[in-house]
């Protein structure tokens, strides 16, 4: 579910369906828009200096979404991160903390605080600090997955 084979771009117009569906939950549950000029949003949150990123819904949710940002810092380019499961973002030391702020956020919606050490395709690790994570809903409020956003990290 929410598969696209090809990566942002003018022809797909940055996969905006799919901004749609992040900016429109995360302002429904955090009260304040992503950005606040919605002018070009797809394009500008592919390009923005923080970190967007968005996984399915499968058992083993898989990413479906990353800004350029997200692919450098994670060292992956498109095809790697829609075959990546997320819970490969986390090395398996860290997964059952990571795997408990999953669980926290489909029951409560999001959390504004997330903090953890992630680690990139090559192994390098990095700590995020104030970190969004939310769920995903469509406009009839069928679950779609989860996003996170982030603007501090340490490498």
């Amino acid at each position: 579910m929410n598969y696209f084979p090809n990566p942002p771009g003018a022809d797909n117009h940055y996969l905006a369906d799919h901004i749609e569906l992040i900016t429109h939950s995360f302002q429904h549950l955090l009260g304040y828009p992503l950005l606040s000029d919605t002018d070009n949003i797809a394009e500008r949150l592919y390009h923005a200096p923080f970190v967007l990123l968005s996984h399915n819904t499968d058992a083993d949710p898989i990413f479906n979404y990353a800004n350029a940002q997200g692919l450098q810092l994670f060292e992956l380019n498109w095809q790697q991160l829609i075959t990546l499961p997320s819970r490969v973002s986390a090395e398996p030391i860290n997964q059952a903390a990571r795997a408990e702020l999953m669980h926290q956020v489909t029951t409560q919606g999001f959390i504004t605080d997330y903090q953890g050490v992630r680690i990139s395709k090559t192994g390098k690790r990095f700590a995020i600090t104030n970190a969004i994570v939310w769920n995903l809903t469509d406009s009839n409020g069928v679950y779609q997955g989860q996003a996170a956003y982030f603007s501090d990290w340490t490498v």
